[in-house]
């Protein structure tokens, strides 16, 4: 009895966790920072972390050492919280006010469609993974609870490739990204120079069944192998997958962000899709009665959006534009009915100001980047737009990066 009389005394004494800051630091009420905490753990006065009701054991062996999450100490309802919080945060900070913030969307674990991972080998040591937390030294990857299970095996193999190559000393990097004919890899640091070197790269691929493998000696992707053309699809259209296009982390945080977009756009027949990419938003859009122009900097992306919408006969009009150098101007923005962008983290301040001078009535701003949107968006609300609603996306799942949908509606 009296050794629980103690312990409740000492927990009372303690500081308690309130709230997760933005680089994953648990924050207690007199604003102390304490790494690997979690909303309602207390802090010991020797600093140790008393777990609360919302910290989880994390379900990765490279915790802690691996830069690819720092939140897995977190359980569903505080990670949701984050993500909510970090996508509000700066918004309330500039001022601004949301009619409706929808429920946060995590993807699950072993969702991730992509990944980008460094390799190293001295002899027959490989070492194959991710940054670790806070640091450029690698950490090797033995387990991952964040990209597919697919995904995953092609990693694994990858690492066997590296370690049977004829070559003691390597260092590269390797793309992944699992489309519709299977994992696309892309690896730079292998210089295949001879037959053997050339079929043994067709032979692994060939064995992982993968959909291409391509090799970046220094002067672009080459393709190894690739049996039949690849592709990815957003809805039901099949667009051509250039090497190292863009894609959202995983299948399921792209249709959310679709949904909401599909949702704020409702009824618009004339829509414009600005940094459009391969389409993504394009093609989810896409009905009956509705006309959309789409415009994208890369050109690859704009090629592929291309001949998807003409092997289909849907009216979608592709543009080969830098939106950041020549933005939409006022007078041609003020033709369409809604419009969705999807910028870099850089934000879209230029074509944002464009926008604002121009009597567009509706848009969808997606955003991987709280801060750049909150600055975009405190433009449009003094242009007269309302921020109506929000939609907080968790599809980095247990990583301080955040995704956004947004829905602004101008009155007249």
């Amino acid at each position: 009895m009296k050794r629980c009389r103690w312990r409740w005394s000492s927990v009372l004494n303690d500081e308690q966790i309130v709230r997760v800051a933005a680089r994953g630091d648990g924050v207690t009420a007199s604003g102390r920072h304490v790494a690997g905490a979690a909303p309602g753990d207390t802090i010991a006065p020797d600093g140790a972390v008393i777990p609360g009701p919302h910290h989880a054991t994390p379900p990765c062996p490279h915790f802690g050492t691996c830069g690819g999450c720092s939140l897995q100490h977190l359980d569903d309802e505080a990670l949701a919280d984050f993500v909510r919080e970090r996508v509000t945060g700066p918004l309330l900070a500039k001022g601004l006010t949301i009619s409706e913030v929808r429920p946060v969307h995590l993807s699950p674990p072993r969702s991730r469609r992509r990944a980008s991972l460094r390799y190293t080998r001295m002899k027959s040591a490989v070492t194959l993974g991710f940054a670790g937390q806070g640091s450029h030294d690698l950490v090797n990857i033995r387990s991952c609870e964040i990209v597919t299970p697919r995904l995953f095996d092609v990693m694994m193999a990858v690492r066997t490739l590296v370690a049977k190559w004829p070559k003691p000393k390597l260092s590269g990097q390797v793309e992944l990204a699992e489309i519709d004919q299977g994992i696309d890899v892309l690896i730079t640091g292998l210089a295949p120079s001879s037959v053997a070197e050339h079929e043994m790269l067709s032979a692994f691929a060939e064995t992982q069944g993968l959909a291409r493998l391509s090799i970046d000696q220094g002067y672009g992707p080459e393709t190894q192998y690739e049996p039949v053309p690849v592709t990815v699809s957003f809805g039901d259209v099949a667009v051509r997958f250039p090497h190292a296009s863009f894609l959202q982390a995983t299948t399921d945080g792209e249709a959310a962000l679709a949904a909401a977009a599909r949702e704020a756009l409702a009824g618009a027949r004339m829509v414009a899709d600005l940094f459009a990419g391969l389409g993504s938003f394009a093609f989810h859009l896409s009905e009956p009665g509705r006309k959309l122009y789409a415009a994208e900097a890369a050109r690859d992306p704009v090629l592929a959006l291309t001949q998807a919408a003409n092997a289909r006969q849907l009216p979608v009009f592709a543009e080969h534009r830098d939106l950041f150098r020549n933005p939409l101007q006022a007078d041609m923005l003020s033709r369409f009915d809604g419009l969705v962008l999807d910028p870099p983290r850089a934000g879209a301040e230029a074509q944002i100001a464009a926008i604002a001078a121009s009597s567009l009535k509706r848009l969808c701003y997606v955003s991987c980047n709280p801060a750049t949107f909150a600055r975009d968006a405190r433009t449009l609300c003094d242009a007269g737009f309302e921020l109506k609603t929000v939609w907080p996306v968790g599809q980095f799942r247990w990583s301080t990066h955040v995704e956004l949908a947004s829905e602004f509606v101008r009155a007249g």
